[in-house]
C-alpha cells in the first residue's frame, strides 16, 4: 500500500492503518516495514511508542531523529536503533530534500530495558533482538551476493535491482523477497545495489 500527502510518500509492506490484511500483519518479529520519501523539513513530528525496537536505513538525503537525548542526525548509508522501553516520545524529520529511509518495526523482548536508547550503528551489520540480524549487502552492477540460510529470511531491494534468478522474475528497488526454511541463496545485481537483508532464528 502506497500512503501518500504533502511532501511525504510511503511505502507499507504490511498491514498498516485503513489498509488492514489479517493475512499479511507480520513476518516473524517484523510488524511493520516502511520506505519512506520525505521532502525538506517534512516528516514525524513528536508521536510516542513503546514495546518496539525500530531500526532505520536511510538510503539518501539525511534524516534528523529528535528524542530524550537530543536530535542526532543520520546519513545515507547509516544504521539507527531505537529501543523504546516502557514508552518514547522522538520525531523523525527530512534535514535535506528527498531524504528516503526504510524503517522496520520488531516487537521488543520481554526483558527490553525499561529505559528508551537511540544508536546509530557503525558498520553494515546490527543485532537490535537476540534472533534478529540485518545485513546491508551492497552490490556493484554484475556483481553476485549470498543471502544466508535462515528459518525466515526478509530481503528488500532499498536500491537498484537484481537479475531474474531461478527464484523470481527481475526485482528492482521497493521489492523483497520473504522465504521460510530456504537454504543460503545467491542474488545477481543488474546494477549497483543495497540490500536489506533480515535474518530470524
Amino acid at each position: 500500500m502506497v500512503d501518500r500527502e504533502a511532501g511525504r510518500r510511503t511505502q507499507h509492506s504490511f498491514a498498516f492503518g485503513a489498509a488492514y490484511d489479517a493475512d499479511n500483519l507480520r513476518f516473524g518479529p517484523m510488524v511493520c516495514h516502511d520506505d519512506h520519501l520525505l521532502g525538506d523539513g517534512r516528516g514525524f513530528e513528536t508521536h510516542r511508542h513503546s514495546g518496539l525496537v525500530i531500526v532505520t536505513y536511510v538510503v539518501s538525503g539525511a534524516l534528523a531523529h529528535t528524542g530524550p537525548d537530543g536530535t542526532t542526525r543520520v546519513e545515507p548509508g547509516q544504521l539507527a536503533v531505537l529501543h523504546t522501553g516502557d514508552g518514547v516520545e522522538h520525531s523523525e524529520v527530512a534535514a535535506a530534500p528527498q531524504t528516503r529511509f526504510v524503517q522496520v518495526w520488531l516487537t521488543a523482548p520481554d526483558d527490553q530495558p525499561a529505559e528508551p536508547s537511540y544508536d546509530v550503528v557503525s558498520g553494515d551489520t546490527v543485532e537490535p533482538v537476540p534472533g534478529a540480524r540485518l545485513d546491508v549487502l551492497r552490490l556493484g552492477g554484475g556483481e553476485t551476493g549470498s543471502l544466508p540460510a535462515a528459518p525466515l529470511s526478509h530481503v528488500y531491494v532499498a536500491r537498484g535491482a537484481l537479475l531474474r534468478s531461478s527464484m523470481a522474475e527481475p526485482l528492482q528497488e521497493g521489492d523483497a523477497f520473504r522465504f521460510t526454511d530456504e537454504p543460503a541463496h545467491e542474488v545477481t545485481a543488474g546494477v549497483a545495489s543495497e540490500l536489506l537483508v533480515w535474518s530470524f532464528a
